[in-house]
C-alpha cells in the first residue's frame, strides 16, 4: 500500500459530514474531558481498562507513586523497609481521610489486599498479588506484608494506576459509589454518558485547582474533535486521529501538548487457534506488516517502532533493546514461511482467513483496514469486526478472538509486565495472558527473576525472556504512541506523561 493511499485512508474521516450531536457544556468551574468509552469498573481492585485505572488514580491513593524517572516515591506510605526479602513494612501518613470523613488506617490497606487475594472480589488483579502470604496491622499507621517468596514487583503493584486503597468493609458493589482518599471525589456515573467528579475538600496533600471534572463518553473521534472545536469540551488525551490533531492545532482557542510516550500498541495472537499456534504463521504476519510506513502515514510520525513490551526509557539493565531479533518488513520472507508451513495460495490468491476484532476507536479501525490490506499481499484474508469497547474488552479477556489489537498503558513501564502478560499462570482470570501463551522456559526464567536477590541476576533473566518472546512472537509489538493532549487555552498547567494518564488534572488550573 503506497504512502499516498495510506494518507487517504487516514484522512477520510475528516471528509465525512458531521452530524448533530449531544455535548457536555463547559461552565466556568467544570473541566470536561472527552474519553472514548465508559470505565468498566471504578472499584480499583477490579478495573483494569485504561479509563477505569486513569479515573481511579484521581479518586484513590496508592501506597507509593511512580515518578517521571520510572522510580517510586512515597504516597500514602511515607516510607517503607524490607528487613528481609519476604517482609515489607509500610509506615502510613497520619491525618489522611477518605472523602466521607473516615480516617484511612492500616485496617483499610489490609482489607483492600485481603479482598483482592482471598476471592472476596473477582479480579484479574489477584495474580499480581499472588506472593502475599499475610498482611498484619500492628498499629493504625503500620502495615506489614509477609510474602510466600521474594517478589521484586510488589512495590510496583502497590503504586498509582495499579492499586488504590478502599475503605474497610467495601464489598462487591463498591463500584457503584466508590469512596477514596484522592484529590477528587466520585459524584456519579451514567454508563455510556459520563463520570462526574468534584474536588475533594479534605485531601491530605495540595488540593486540586479544578472544582469539577466531567468525563464525557464520546465514542466517535470526529465528534470529539467537533466538541473541542466548539468549546463544548476542554481536553482529550490520545483520543483523536493525528490528522484531527493537526487540524485542531491551527485553532486559536486550542493548544496541543505532546511528547514521547510509553503506551504500547500491539496485536495479540490467540494460541488456541490452529494457524496461529504455529510460530511460522505469527512470524509471517509480523514480516508482512510495514510498521514504519504506518507510523509515518497513519500516525504522522507520532510513534516509535517497538521491539519489546518495555519502552526504551526503561533502565538499560532491564531492557534488551538493540539486542533482540527484531522483525522488519519483508513480504518475500513472509510468503516463504507461509509456503513452508503448508498454506499455499488458492486460485483467488488467498491462503486462509483470520478474524480480527477491534473496538470502534477510529484510529484502531483505520489501523485494522491497513493491516487487512498489507496482509492480503501475503495471501492472508483478514475479516474485520468492530464492537463497542465493553463488548470488545470482554471478548479479549475471555479469549473470544483470533487476532486483536490492544494496548499496554502504564503497566509496561516495569518488568513484572512479563509475568502478567506471558506467564502460564497468568491466563485470565488470573492475569493478562490473553493469548494463552505457554512456554516452560519463560515460566522458569520469570520464577528465577522473582527469586533473584540482585538486580543483575533479575536483569539477566528479563533479557532472556525478551529474547525468547522475540523468537516466539506470542504477540506483535507495533509501536509506542506519543502522548498528545489537545486542550482549550482556558485550561493551564497541562503537562504530558509518558503513559498518557490523567495525573496532570491534579495540578492543572482554569485561567481566570
Amino acid at each position: 500500500m503506497s504512502k499516498r493511499i495510506l494518507s487517504a485512508v487516514a484522512t477520510s474521516l475528516l471528509a465525512c459530514t458531521l452530524t448533530a450531536c449531544g455535548h457536555h457544556a463547559s461552565n466556568s468551574d467544570t473541566v470536561t474531558m472527552l474519553i472514548e468509552s465508559s470505565p468498566t469498573n471504578l472499584d480499583p481492585r477490579i478495573g483494569t481498562d485504561a479509563q477505569s485505572e486513569r479515573i481511579d488514580a484521581l479518586v484513590f491513593d496508592a501506597l507509593v507513586a511512580r515518578n517521571s524517572h520510572f522510580g517510586l516515591d512515597p504516597a500514602l506510605a511515607l516510607r517503607w523497609e524490607t528487613p528481609d526479602p519476604q517482609t515489607y513494612i509500610f509506615h502510613l501518613r497520619s491525618g489522611v481521610h477518605f472523602q466521607d470523613g473516615r480516617p484511612l488506617t492500616s485496617r483499610d490497606v489490609k482489607w483492600t489486599l485481603d479482598t483482592i487475594t482471598n476471592g472476596s472480589v473477582v479480579t484479574v488483579k489477584s495474580g499480581s498479588y499472588r506472593t502475599i502470604q499475610s498482611v498484619e496491622t500492628p498499629d493504625p499507621l503500620t502495615v506489614v506484608i509477609h510474602l510466600k517468596k521474594p517478589d521484586p514487583a510488589l512495590l510496583w503493584n502497590l503504586c498509582d494506576g495499579a492499586f488504590g486503597v478502599v475503605p474497610y468493609g467495601s464489598g462487591k458493589d463498591f463500584w457503584r459509589h466508590p469512596i477514596g482518599s484522592g484529590p477528587f471525589r466520585f459524584v456519579s456515573q451514567t454508563i455510556d454518558k459520563d463520570v462526574l467528579l468534584d474536588r475533594s475538600e479534605n485531601y491530605w496533600a495540595a488540593p486540586a485547582k479544578i472544582p469539577h471534572l466531567a468525563f464525557a463518553v464520546v465514542p466517535d473521534a470526529t465528534t470529539r474533535a467537533l466538541e473541542l472545536e466548539k468549546g463544548s469540551a476542554d481536553v482529550e488525551v490520545n483520543a483523536l486521529t493525528p490528522d484531527m490533531v493537526e487540524t485542531l492545532r491551527t485553532r486559536p482557542s486550542l493548544t496541543v501538548e505532546d511528547g514521547p510516550g510509553t503506551t504500547l500498541v500491539y496485536t495479540v495472537f490467540n494460541m488456541h487457534d490452529a494457524p496461529l499456534r504455529d510460530s511460522r504463521i505469527r512470524r509471517a504476519i509480523a514480516l508482512g506488516i510495514n510498521r514504519p510506513l504506518i507510523i509515518q502515514s497513519l500516525l504522522r510520525g507520532e510513534a516509535r517502532v517497538a521491539d519489546s513490551i518495555l519502552p526504551p526509557e526503561q533502565p538499560l539493565y532491564w531492557s534488551a533493546h538493540g539486542t533482540l531479533d527484531a522483525v522488519s518488513y519483508d513480504p518475500g520472507a513472509a510468503n516463504a514461511l507461509l509456503d513452508a508451513a503448508g498454506y499455499r495460495r488458492g486460485p483467488d490468491g488467498i491462503r486462509f482467513h483470520l478474524g480480527m476484532k477491534t473496538s470502534t476507536d477510529e484510529t484502531t479501525r483505520l489501523l485494522a483496514v491497513i493491516l487487512q490490506q498489507q496482509l492480503s499481499q501475503i495471501g492472508i484474508s483478514l475479516d474485520l469486526r468492530s464492537y463497542e469497547f465493553a463488548t470488545f474488552y470482554a471478548d479479549l479477556v475471555k479469549g473470544a478472538f483470533q487476532l486483536a489489537p490492544s494496548r499496554w498503558i502504564g503497566g509496561n513501564e516495569q518488568p513484572d509486565i512479563f509475568h502478567y502478560a506471558y506467564a502460564g499462570s497468568s491466563i485470565p482470570p488470573h492475569g493478562g495472558n490473553r493469548g494463552y501463551y505457554s512456554n516452560p522456559q519463560v515460566d522458569a526464567l520469570l520464577d528465577d527473576a522473582a527469586a533473584a536477590t540482585s538486580d543483575a541476576q533479575r536483569a539477566g533473566d528479563y533479557r532472556q525472556v525478551q529474547q525468547v518472546l522475540a523468537h516466539d512472537l506470542p504477540s506483535l509489538n507495533l509501536w509506542y504512541l506519543d502522548t498528545v493532549i489537545v486542550h482549550s487555552r482556558r485550561l493551564t498547567n497541562v503537562t504530558t506523561s509518558p503513559s498518557g494518564d490523567f495525573a496532570f488534572l491534579r495540578t492543572a488550573a482554569l485561567a481566570r
